[in-house]
């Protein structure tokens, strides 16, 4: 999993928030999440084995039973990381966005590029990303919810902004255009790895953000026409 490591504390590295944790430790569980995510998306989760995962890290067994306490929890814990990373980019291209001056819809599409990127660099954590919130049977269901909540409510954010200051309608359905932003974003993603990899990100961030400004950025300025008629009304 190809992601950055610059995080500091958090469920990824098993230390509080804002603590820092040992150096050493944090590399090795980096190496165990990349291993993992890459041998599960290539053969399944029943398929790998802690000693293929462990192989693949280029660590002990036991030093997998070490940093987490089976492969339930190391996959579990990597769902967590890599999700938490992804809602931390997309909050740092909105807030980018806001202090360069753009609007809330600037900032939906500058959070769809981000996406993109992210995607570019974790294909495989996405790819089981989405396959795992189709299964309802899971021991880290829980987890999957609350990470998930974590990452589309960066996007409710700021469509909630849009609407507040008038510049998205207010008939907006805030958390249903959210969903359906982030999974735009993460279909499209693995599509365009799968199957389309000749084309550049910024073509696929160019077609995208075609769908946002016309759908989303369209309804928006319709609702504030209305409201401009009605108040010279």
């Amino acid at each position: 999993m190809n992601v950055p490591t610059g995080r500091r504390g958090g469920a990824g590295d098993g230390t509080a928030p804002g603590a820092v944790p040992a150096p050493r430790r944090t590399t090795t569980r980096r190496r165990l999440f990349d291993a993992a995510v890459t041998l599960i998306a290539e053969q399944g989760f029943s398929a790998t084995t802690v000693d293929e995962i462990a192989d693949r890290a280029g660590v002990a067994k036991g030093t997998v039973y070490y940093n987490f306490a089976s492969k339930n929890v190391l996959y579990e814990e990597l769902l967590r990381d890599g999700i938490d990373l992804l809602a931390d980019s997309l909050r740092r291209a909105a807030d980018a966005t806001a202090a360069r001056g753009g609007t809330r819809v600037d900032a939906l599409d500058a959070m769809i590029r981000s996406g993109l990127d992210f995607i570019a660099c974790s294909p495989a954590l996405i790819q089981l990303y989405v396959a795992e919130l189709w299964r309802t049977n899971r021991t880290w269901r829980d987890t999957l919810t609350s990470v998930r909540g974590r990452a589309q409510s960066v996007v409710e954010d700021v469509l909630r902004d849009a609407v507040r200051t008038g510049e998205l309608s207010g008939e907006l359905d805030i958390p249903l255009t959210a969903s359906a932003l982030l999974g735009m974003v993460l279909v499209a993603a693995l599509d365009w790895q799968s199957f389309q990899p000749d084309r550049s990100v910024e073509d696929v961030h160019a077609a995208l953000s075609r769908l946002l400004q016309g759908r989303v950025g369209a309804g928006g300025g319709q609702g504030r026409a209305e409201g401009a008629e009605t108040s010279q009304g």
